[in-house]
């Protein structure tokens, strides 16, 4: 698995409001991130799992439960594993909000400016 621990790695998908004003906002503040467009390079089960290390709410913090794509899984996620879920999580990308900016220890979970400003402005 890359490292995930110092650099900051930016989960995006173009047309979503949201990454695109997070996107300003690291442009504005210069902060150096590695942007993955999260249906074409979606985070590893590894990567998910590092991730909801650092919730704290765990998976619910980065599943995107109203979504129409998570009604369609017909899954009882209560049921399953951890394991199972964060596969279905990597393979279905669609299910996880967005974005997702992490560098390590901070993590932010869709466009929230006091949080950005809290765990990655300098």
């Amino acid at each position: 698995m890359e490292d995930m621990d110092n650099k900051v790695v930016f989960f995006t998908y173009p047309s979503c409001t949201s990454c695109r004003k997070t996107k300003a906002w690291l442009v504005e503040k210069g902060i150096e991130y590695e942007e993955r467009h999260l249906f074409r390079n979606p985070p590893t089960v590894d990567e998910l799992m590092d991730i909801i290390k650092r919730t704290s709410n765990g998976l619910e913090e980065i599943m995107s439960t109203r979504s129409q794509m998570f009604k369609n899984l017909n899954v009882d996620i209560e049921n399953l594993r951890v394991s199972e879920l964060l596969e279905i999580l990597s393979k279905e990308p669609r299910l996880l909000k967005r974005p997702i900016i992490t560098s390590g220890e901070n993590l932010v979970i869709g466009y929230n400016k006091p949080a950005l400003e809290q765990h990655f402005a300098s």
